[in-house]
């Protein structure tokens, strides 16, 4: 394993804060199905346990407020399987027309969930700014999301595919400028 403070791509501050933390390093796999397997040993199940209460320490009113913001829940299909994902739109209150940020979450499309603290808290500051956020929950590859699917390359990429296309069809409703959706994550 090398040190987060040995990759020079990343962020000073980043460095400061997790310097010290090994970065797992890994080397190719054998098949999906061993990757699967290691996902499920009671160390990769305790490793996501520990990162997940981790991020959800991001989540605090105290950092950043839901006051004054509303948040929804849409459950989509997806194409071309025509499985059902999950969207979260947190915007601030009222009906005014807004630019949104369609936000993919972290986890290389294999691991984590929009609904993760850290992810829950990045869009009450996103939404804050004066935007509505969606946060698409697509099925990765490796460990469940909010939905229970785990599908290799390319299924979540699909996902997150209909998901803003399912926003910019539904942009009225959702109260957003369709020609004003910004792709991040």
């Amino acid at each position: 394993m090398s040190l987060i403070n040995d990759d020079r791509r990343i962020d000073p501050r980043i460095k400061a804060i997790f310097g010290a933390l090994p970065l797992p390093t890994s080397a190719s796999a054998a098949s999906r199905e061993a990757l699967l397997e290691a996902a499920a040993t009671p160390e990769a199940v305790a490793g996501r346990e520990f990162l997940k209460a981790f991020l959800d320490g991001a989540d605090t009113e105290e950092l950043i407020t839901s006051e004054g913001l509303t948040v929804t829940e849409h459950r989509i299909p997806s194409a071309p399987d025509g499985n059902t994902i999950n969207l979260r739109v947190v915007r601030p209150e009222g009906d005014e027309t807004l630019p949104c940020v369609y936000y993919i979450h972290g986890g290389g499309m294999q691991a984590m969930s929009c609904y993760d603290g850290n992810y829950r808290a990045w869009a009450r500051f996103i939404a804050h700014q004066g935007a509505a956020v969606v946060m698409v929950d697509f099925r990765n590859a490796l460990t469940p999301s909010s939905v229970p699917e785990v599908e290799p390359f390319p299924a979540g990429l699909n996902d997150c595919v209909s998901g803003v296309k399912w926003v910019a069809e539904h942009a009225a409703e959702l109260n957003v400028d369709a020609s004003r959706i910004l792709v991040a994550g």
